[in-house]
C-alpha cells in the first residue's frame, strides 16, 4: 500500500546510493604500488616539541643553565618559548634533638628546597643535540622529551 502511494505521487523519488567502483580481487591498487620510504635525514629535519626539564637545590646554578640553553636557543633562530617557573617544593623535615625522649621537646626543623624550569622548543632533534652539548652546572638535572609537532 505505500508504494503503490509513492508511485501515484510522482513528485516523490527514491534517494540513490552512491556506489563505489569494484575491484578485481587480485590486482594490487595504485597505492600499494609505490610506499614511500623514509629516510633518515628527513626524519632529523621534520620539527619537534622538545621540553626541557631542569631540576635543582640551588637557583643560581639552575638559571645559569636556563640562561645558556635559551641563548643557545636563540643563536641557531629557534622558537623558545620559557623558562617557565614551576611552584618550589618543599621537603620539611621535623626531628627531635633529644637523642633519649629526656628533656625539653625541642626540635630541628631541617628543609630541601626543589626548584623546577620548563623549556620548549620547536626544532630538528640534531639541533637540540648541539644546543643540550653545554656544559651544565653540578646539581643541575637535564630531562629532554621528544615528541613530533
Amino acid at each position: 500500500l505505500a508504494q503503490a502511494r509513492v508511485a501515484h505521487a510522482g513528485n516523490l523519488v527514491r534517494p540513490t546510493v552512491a556506489r563505489r567502483p569494484v575491484r578485481a580481487a587480485h590486482s594490487p591498487g595504485p597505492a600499494m604500488a609505490t610506499k614511500p620510504v623514509k629516510s633518515l635525514e628527513a626524519e632529523e629535519q621534520r620539527l619537534h616539541r622538545i621540553r626541557i626539564t631542569l631540576t635543582s637545590r640551588n637557583v643560581k646554578s639552575l638559571e645559569k643553565v636556563c640562561a645558556d640553553l635559551i641563548a643557545g636557543a636563540k643563536e641557531k633562530e629557534l622558537h623558545v618559548a620559557g623558562p617557565v617557573r614551576l611552584p618550589t617544593r618543599h621537603l620539611r623535615l621535623c626531628i627531635r634533638k633529644s637523642p633519649n625522649g629526656e628533656g625539653t621537646n625541642t626540635f630541628d626543623r631541617w628543609e630541601m628546597r626543589i626548584h623546577k624550569r620548563l623549556i620548549d622548543l620547536h626544532s630538528p632533534s640534531d639541533v637540540v643535540k648541539q644546543i643540550t652539548s653545554i656544559s651544565i652546572e653540578p646539581g643541575v638535572e637535564v630531562e629532554v622529551t621528544i615528541a613530533d609537532v
